[in-house]
């Protein structure tokens, strides 16, 4: 009896040590960038008409050149 319950113990020891398979199952990355998203201002920039493609680019330009150009901020 002694002998079952430290092989019981040993096997549920082994089996916490496994590791279980990744999958990346949860991730949709399938919507277009510039089809937008249900949240309202302050996410969403001034000026970008939600699901138009023309406006996403021009929004992607205005950001380049503004406040993402690092070259653009060195005086």
């Amino acid at each position: 009896m002694k002998h079952l319950i430290v092989l019981t113990l040993a096997a549920l020891a082994l089996a916490g040590c496994s590791e279980r398979e990744q999958t990346a199952s949860g991730i949709k990355s399938d919507a277009r960038p510039f089809a937008g998203t249900s949240k309202q201002p302050p996410f969403m920039a001034p000026g970008w008409k939600q699901g138009d493609a023309g406006a996403w680019e021009q929004q992607m330009k205005v950001r380049t050149v503004q406040g993402q150009n690092e070259y653009a901020k060195v005086p």
